[in-house]
């Protein structure tokens, strides 16, 4: 039976990610037991917070190098928000900081935006394909054109390989990387189970490939 397993890192939003699975599978836990996660068929890596404070909570807990096995070894893995930065190598908030390198790329500030534009980038904004037809095959699939998504962020994700952005948003004249992801890793820098249906969608087709059905 497949267990997924939201890790607990001592960051916000967990419960928020849960209910949201739990929508769709029974089989879900929130755990920062490495036995639990060593053993779950696919992981969920919540969070709001700094990038620094996120990896602290990974090493402290002594779950760095799971997480960086179980990618390797294709267990399916989804970070939202702070989770989906926390798969690059390098963060750039309050100081240098190593990342899980799941993905190669970094984290980094918004530059300068046009003016009047507000950090953090808070509210709704859309999605697009950073190349046609290219969200067939992730959890992305079966979007509507152009779907909205919520987000709360001060950095962006960086990612080194251009084939690893699978959707860009564009947001005071930036367009920036918003959906990142290589076969069974997929980070969406905004908050799916805060984005009402179409976010769900994402949820859901998750679940369905992690599960099999």
């Amino acid at each position: 039976m497949s267990t997924m397993c939201i890790v607990d890192y001592g960051v916000g939003n967990i419960h928020s990610v849960m209910k949201a699975l739990k929508l769709y599978t029974d089989n879900v836990i929130l755990s920062e037991n490495i036995d639990n996660i060593s053993k779950a068929t696919a992981l969920v890596l919540p969070g709001q917070g700094s990038f620094a404070a996120g990896m602290d909570g990974l090493k402290k807990r002594g779950l760095i190098e799971l997480i960086q096995k179980k990618a390797a070894r294709g267990t399916p893995i989804l970070g939202i928000c702070l989770g989906a930065q926390l798969l690059l190598e390098i963060g750039y908030e309050f100081g240098t900081h190593e990342g899980l390198g799941i993905l190669p790329g970094k984290v980094v500030a918004f530059p300068e935006l046009q003016l009047g534009t507000k950090i953090p980038h808070m509210g709704w904004n859309s999605l697009t394909p950073a190349r046609p037809a290219l969200w067939e095959g992730t959890a992305l699939k079966s979007l509507t054109k152009d779907p909205e998504m919520y987000f709360i962020h001060s950095y962006i994700l960086q990612p080194s390989m251009r084939e690893h952005i699978i959707a860009k948003t564009t947001y005071g004249g930036l367009t920036f990387p918003s959906v990142i992801g290589k076969d069974h890793i997929l980070g969406c820098q905004f908050h799916p189970e805060k984005s009402s249906k179409e976010g769900l969608k994402i949820i859901e087709n998750f679940v369905l490939s992690v599960e099999g059905t």
